[in-house]
Order: C-alpha cells, then structure tokens, then sequence
C-alpha cells in the first residue's frame, strides 16, 4: 500500500468532508436554533445542483452557476420557511418529520416535471481542470483542492458570522432563548427566516460544488442528508465548529474505511471475502464512529450539556 495512495485518499475524505460540512452547517443552525427537524434539507441539496446546471448550461459560466445555485437555494428555502415551516416551530416532531417529508417527495415531482428524470451533469471549469503537483510527486485534481478550500472559507466565514456578528448574535441567543429576545424587540420570524435562508444556501452550493463529481439527478439529495445528520450528531446540536470537526471526521471515516478496510481483511482473509466483509464493514463505519461518540460524549463532541 504506497503513501501516495494513503495521501491521495486522506485528500478526498477531506474533499468529501467539506461538503458534508456545507451540507450540515446549515441544518444544525436550523435544528439547534429552531428546534426543527427538516427532513426537506437534502432537497435544498437537489435544487441548487439542479440550478447550477440549467444555469451553466444556458451561459457556460461555472461561477455564475454557483451564483445561481446559492440564490436559487437561499430563495426557496425562505419561501419554505414562510409557507410551510413557519408553521411547524411549536408542533411535535412527529409533525415535522411528516410535513418536511412531504415537502421531499413535492420538491422531487416538481423537479422531476422540469428537469426530466434523466441526470444532469456539469462540467469542471477549464481554470480548476488537471492534476496539481503535491510534494513527494502526488499528482491531485485541481477542482477537489479548491472544494477543501472553499469548505475551510465558508467554516472560517461562518464562525466570523456567528461569533462576531450582530447577527450571530442574535443566532446564538435564539437558540438559548428565543422568548427573551423576541421581548428585547428582535423580529424572532424574520430570523428564523434568515437563518432558514442561509442553511438552504449552503445546501444548495455543496449540490453545486458536488455536481461536477457526480451527475445531477432527482433524489440525490436524500443519501447526504442521512450523512449530515450524522454529522450534526457526532459534532453536537447547534454548533458549527462541531459540524465542522464533524464532518472531517465523518468524511474521513466514510473514504478510508471503502478504501483500505478491504485491504486490511485481504491480510488473513481470501480475496473474495476479504472485499465483501471490508465493504460491509465500511458501510457501517461512520454509525459506528457516532455511536462511540455518544458513549464517550452524549451531546457529541461540541454540543454544550443540556
């Protein structure tokens, strides 16, 4: 097993976990601000890979893809929150568990009637396409560096948001206490409003960023979702840098466990069976690694004791 293939994969378990991150951020703010269970995240996903190729298919700009995707996202998922969600934040959880599961299955049919049931695919950009050369001659995409890039600015961005903004501030007391702020004439409905927003937002940039690695189709949305809540679990409810960290080590856990399990079985075990027990080992090692984390750590690794 050479080192360059160890690096080469500890590099996409990285890529990957960023955008688990970008994926999770924005539900953890709305499940540790709102107190909401949104099964609908995944979809927000969807909308902004969907957006992002209409959006470079008719100019040929990747960047104005993005664009597209984030306002895309951003947009709908404050029309979802106004609409539908508004409605949910005092209702049982059960409640929301079936109203934001029905907005999946609206948001698939919908998709589905504008788009087709074909996938979609976009294209790396000419300026991130190719190898770039690592030190000790590891050859690495272009584009999955600039994915770890743009992951690390928008963790680095968020916590600039939520730790020295006004509005962060506002964020962080919503989640500790909703009832006083809104006493303290803080429009409680426009920031749930905002925070819904930005979570959607972030959804739909990592539906874009990732639609260049895997086609865009109707329902691709749903597997991720099962990560982020993993994600949020293992980091803690509520807290970015434990989404962050989270994710890291979710994505980690997911690409080094299909890639090297296997192997490890190959050891003392034949070939064939080697391959099948490491696959089904690794399937199951990002829920082993939240459960130890909850034994060790039940509010997960930065969720704050309740």
């Amino acid at each position: 097993m050479s080192l360059v293939l160890i690096v080469e994969q500890i590099l996409n378990g990285l890529q990957f976990g960023v955008m688990l991150f970008l994926m999770s951020a924005g539900l953890t703010l709305i499940f540790g601000v709102m107190g909401l269970i949104n099964l609908a995240h995944g979809s927000l996903y969807m909308v902004g890979a969907f957006a992002a190729a209409a959006v470079a298919g008719a100019t040929g700009s990747f960047l104005l893809a993005l664009a597209a995707a984030l306002a895309a996202a951003a947009l709908i998922g404050a029309l979802v929150e106004i609409v539908v969600i508004r409605r949910l934040y005092r209702a049982a959880h059960l409640d929301q568990v079936l109203a934001t599961f029905a907005l999946i299955l609206i948001f698939s049919e919908g998709t589905r009637w504008l788009f087709g049931s074909f996938p979609l695919y976009l294209d790396v950009p000419d300026y991130l396409s190719g190898p770039v050369g690592l030190p000790g001659g590891i050859q690495y995409p272009l584009y999955r560096l600039a994915l770890i890039g743009i992951g690390v600015a928008v963790a680095l961005g968020l916590w600039w948001l939520t730790a020295r903004t006004r509005l962060g501030m506002q964020i962080r007391a919503g989640k500790n206490d909703r009832e006083m702020i809104a006493a303290l004439g803080v429009d409680i409905s426009r920031l749930y409003t905002l925070v819904f927003a930005l979570g959607a937002g972030l959804a739909g940039l990592a539906g874009a960023l990732v639609g260049t690695i895997q086609s865009v189709q109707v329902g691709m949305g749903e597997p991720v979702l099962i990560l982020a809540f993993v994600v949020i679990v293992v980091g803690g409810i509520g807290s970015i840098r434990g989404a962050f960290f989270g994710a890291l080590l979710v994505g980690l856990t997911d690409t080094l466990g299909g890639v090297f399990l296997p192997e490890v079985f190959k050891l003392f075990m034949e070939p064939g069976a080697a391959t099948r027990t490491g696959a089904a080992l690794a399937s199951m090692s990002v829920y082993i690694l939240m459960s130890l984390v909850l034994i060790w750590r039940p509010t997960g690794l930065f969720g704050a004791a309740r």
